[in-house]
């Protein structure tokens, strides 16, 4: 490709048929616009923020369950920082931390655990979200409990996995840029399966040249006519993945039929600990009655992590809804797509937004 045309020259001059690229991860979203590359663009490709924000995709009732454990059972809920501001049914932790919660950020779920263990006289329950790259950490830190001794310590999961993911929104994309970091984990083998259904996609890195080359292939590849999977970002990502972190969370949890904000119930797309491990779910542990959670129906987070809309086309975007006093999950986390737009000044690409 370079020999003949650089990726610049691809996505600059592409006139074929219009293509559709939804961007899963977040930090994808928000690199592509930091770095300008939407301007590049031509009118035929679209760039589509998907749900690849964990954060984003939380549903309303999980907040309501670790408000509830907070509040109720007077739980010390030990959380990463963008998941404390997002909106459940009635309030956000943050909200439930005003009314007297006892609510810690930590970085890691390893911070969680040593917390419990240098806090024994408190019920710690450490708020288990993320895709397949964070969720062998959580099983970690079960592991490093039970080495521990401590029994003051579980997960509340909401732990996802993204192939279901992509067959739910594949109508409305024609090509995936896959999340580098979450196939280093899962490997190639997947998304190259994904291509007998159909489905198109690039794995990319994060820097200006690896997804510049990424929508490059996108779009020479596409010119072909017939589904495909690229892996653009090699010196990373391989076709077997990291065997031992799928081994971990193979042997830790099951999978589950799960909720996606916005997406629904996708089956066999959720995580939890095993039988083996119910003594660290805070579900079994505390008995949380079932919630269903509401989110504010003004509120079109769920057409943006489809696809549907793009986030300036929300009524509250920019008004009622921003990172001071957000509205939606996609506005309060640092990969959500109503933040990109918004801390990049809704920089648009006129001729695809």
């Amino acid at each position: 490709m370079s020999e003949r045309l650089s990726a610049r020259d691809i996505i600059t001059s592409y006139h074929g048929k219009k293509l559709r690229i939804m961007e899963v991860c977040g930090t994808h979203t928000h690199e592509i616009f930091r770095l300008g590359i939407r301007q590049l663009l031509t009118p035929e490709v679209e760039l589509i923020s998907g749900p690849g924000c964990p954060v984003c995709v939380t549903p309303a009732g999980f907040i309501d369950e670790a408000i509830w454990l907070a509040l109720e059972k007077h739980v010390t809920i030990c959380s990463f920082g963008d998941l404390v501001r997002v909106p459940g049914s009635k309030m956000s932790l943050a909200g439930a931390r005003a009314q007297g919660a006892k609510v810690q950020v930590v970085y890691a779920p390893i911070d969680a655990e040593e917390y419990a263990k240098a806090h024994p006289e408190e019920e710690v329950v450490f708020l288990s979200v993320g895709f397949e790259t964070t969720t062998p950490s959580s099983c970690i830190a079960v592991q490093q409990a039970i080495e521990d001794g401590i029994s003051n310590f579980a997960l509340l999961t909401a732990n996802k996995t993204m192939p279901s993911a992509y067959h739910a929104l594949k109508d409305y994309v024609d090509v995936y840029l896959y999340p580098g970091h979450v196939n280093a984990i899962t490997g190639t083998k997947l998304c190259e399966s994904l291509v007998d259904e159909g489905i198109s996609g690039v794995v990319s890195g994060f820097t200006a040249n690896e997804l510049m080359t990424a929508i490059a292939c996108a779009i020479k590849k596409s010119e072909e006519g017939k589904p495909f999977f690229v892996n653009a970002y090699p010196r990373v990502v391989t076709r077997e993945g990291s065997v031992e972190a799928q081994k971990l969370v193979a042997s830790m949890m099951d999978e589950i039929d799960t909720e996606w904000r916005g997406l629904g119930v996708i089956p066999k797309s959720g995580l939890k600990l095993n039988e083996k491990y119910a003594a660290y779910d805070a579900r079994i542990k505390f008995a949380i009655p079932p919630m269903e959670g509401r989110s504010n129906t003004a509120c079109r987070c769920g057409e943006v992590l489809q696809g549907k809309i793009k986030s300036p086309e929300c009524p509250l975007f920019g008004k009622a809804c921003t990172p001071l006093h957000p509205v939606g999950a996609c506005m309060v986390s640092g990969e959500g797509a109503c933040s990109a737009y918004y801390t990049y000044g809704n920089v648009r690409n006129d001729n695809n937004e």
